[in-house]
């Protein structure tokens, strides 16, 4: 296994002599053969390893502190401890445990690349100034190494596609992204327990691991067994063989849209505002692919890393193209997709409009939440002064007719939900598929002028679900053949922010 991890390193030429890296060590097996295969080097690379503590988890997270900082003791590792509490931050930003973590740990090894650059930047300094050069990785990069192997893969490739990602999450993760990268992709999880065991390593085991509430424990733990068992042994080889499959043409295809962009597309900056727009008879022309992957270009000019954007958005915006001059659709991110006259595009502005200054409001602008459902059976997800919980419905059981709690149709829920305040283009939708808009609705209701953008909305888009304290739209109801319920009670409390 040593051979192949370091056949695969050089394949993809991760490392040179001397390079510096930072190693991600949770003390579970796959971390712990990471770091011991990179001790292990024969080009004299220098490592740091880092351990998160996530605030979870009570005494077994200590026991992992303690046992990740005797093994970088035996193996002469330098080792960082970093605290986090992932459970305040989740609910803070609205995550998961999960991505929460995630983020987490990733901006902790981060952060300590960061300090090691700026640490070998002044080595480099020193060594020009005498002369004297000891080190050869100046103009390398402070990599950072994770643990991630050839099942977790097709894992994610699984993951990404049944929640109906593109081909870019399909292509499943990649050995090297910037900084970061994975030796042991090339290698399997049983190969790497024979590794531990055959050279007397130890590890932890993360008991969240064994839990079926997560979808990817799922996926891992009860469907690629059955597959593997009942459908075809080589499942694994083959969807990673896909994912490659899928990440070459989603590189073609982006490459394809930035030919056309660096022709026909423009970017516009003032101040903090920001548009990227392009010639709408070009992106009419296009095949729908390319229009999705000009999008995206976009998109990620204007709000880079931005994860929110769903396969809807998507088509939204490509529906702009079609639509009236004029026309806007309000996007994650705190963006806009835009239609003009001649152009179509996604602008990012403190203002209403682009190169107009800020409206001054008499009240204080809030955050806009953006929420990521949970999955069916999942733990209850808070979201500001918000809760959501999705769950199976049972033939028989009534509906809540609490002020404060209400059911929706999960499966008519297409797109990212927000809870925020009321924007222009706001609407709920009324008996018959009639529309409303949410400023005529409020007239109508009588509601005060003063109080009417501090009520707090759930919308997907631009349709209102829940005008809080007031009504749900129809379109969200639940009806006679729904089967998955989306629960959304609200707790109160000043805006919804608390």
């Amino acid at each position: 296994m040593w051979e192949r991890v370091w056949a695969f390193v050089r394949e993809w030429g991760m490392l040179q002599p001397e390079d510096r890296v930072v190693v991600a060590l949770s003390g579970g097996g796959d971390s712990v053969c990471l770091l011991a295969v990179l001790v292990e080097n024969q080009i004299g690379l220098r490592l740091r390893a880092v351990h998160v503590h996530h605030g979870i988890r009570g005494e077994e997270a200590n026991r992992d502190v303690e046992f990740v900082r005797g093994l970088c003791g035996e193996l002469g590792v330098p080792l960082k401890v970093v605290y986090r509490d992932v459970p305040g931050y989740g609910r803070e930003q609205g995550l998961s445990l999960e991505e929460a973590g995630r983020k987490l740990r990733y901006e902790a090894l981060e952060e300590e690349a960061r300090g090691w650059e700026t640490e070998k930047k002044a080595e480099n300094e020193q060594e020009d100034n005498t002369g004297k050069r000891e080190h050869g990785d100046k103009g390398r990069p402070v990599w950072i190494a994770l643990a991630h192997h050839r099942d977790d893969n097709a894992e994610t490739i699984l993951h990404h596609l049944f929640r109906g990602s593109g081909l870019r999450g399909v292509a499943g993760i990649q050995p090297v992204q910037g900084n970061r990268i994975r030796p042991l992709l090339g290698v399997g999880k049983q190969e790497i327990f024979q590794y531990l065991e055959s050279n007397g390593f130890r590890w932890c085991e993360d008991s969240t691991n064994e839990s079926k509430d997560y979808t990817r424990n799922r996926i891992r733990r009860e469907l690629i067994p059955y597959v593997t068992e009942n459908v075809n042994r080589r499942a694994v080889e083959n969807v990673l063989r896909a994912g490659q499959i899928f990440g070459q043409a989603d590189q073609y295809l982006a490459n394809q849209a930035k030919r056309l962009w660096d022709k026909f597309g423009k970017e516009e900056r003032q101040g903090d505002a920001f548009r990227a727009v392009m010639a709408l008879d070009v992106f009419r022309e296009q095949e729908p692919i390319i229009r999705t992957y000009l999008i995206r270009h976009m998109i990620e000019l204007t709000v880079p890393e931005l994860k929110d954007i769903t396969f809807g958005h998507f088509e939204q915006i490509a529906h702009l193209a079609e639509g009236k001059v004029g026309g806007r659709w309000d996007l994650p991110g705190g963006m806009k997709a835009i239609r003009t006259y001649g152009e179509i595009g996604i602008e990012k502005t403190r203002g209403t409009e682009f190169g107009k200054e800020e409206e001054e409001l008499p009240e204080k602008r809030h955050e806009e939440f953006m929420i990521s459902l949970p999955d069916l059976g999942n733990m209850p997800l808070q979201v500001g002064n918000m809760e959501f919980r999705v769950f199976s419905r049972d033939k028989g059981t009534e509906i809540p007719k609490k002020e404060y709690t209400k059911w929706f149709d999960y499966d008519r829920i297409k797109d990212t939900l927000s809870i925020r305040f009321r924007h222009p283009g706001d609407f709920l939708t009324l008996a018959g598929g009639q529309r409303k808009t949410l400023r005529r609705f409020l007239i109508d209701e009588k509601i005060p002028r003063m109080i009417r953008g501090k009520i707090p909305l759930l919308a997907e888009g631009n349709h209102v679900l829940w005008v809080v304290g007031y009504r749900i739209s129809e379109y969200y109801k639940i009806v006679e053949d729904t089967h998955t319920i989306l629960q959304v009670e609200f707790y109160g409390g000043k805006g919804y922010g608390g």
